[in-house]
């Protein structure tokens, strides 16, 4: 398995995902890309909708650091 930097996990192939419903999902290309955003169409496996959601590497993050539960 190789995880990439902005994108999706991908696994050698064939594989077979277990589905969080208990279901399967069996893939017999070379190579799966797996979605890790779940912005993909067809989670879980990558349609590459992450490509259209990011942001440029030079652009400064706006988000705020997480807020422990409890600490507001």
């Amino acid at each position: 398995m190789r995880l990439t930097e902005r994108g999706p996990l991908l696994i050698d192939g064939p594989v077979e995902l277990l589905l969080p419903d208990g279901g399967t999902l069996y893939c017999d290309r070379p190579v799966v890309a797996v979605c890790t955003c779940r912005r993909s169409r067809h989670y879980p496996l990558c349609d590459t909708s992450h490509r259209r959601h990011g942001r440029s590497r030079s652009a400064p993050s706006t988000s705020s650091p997480p807020v422990p539960p409890g600490s507001r």
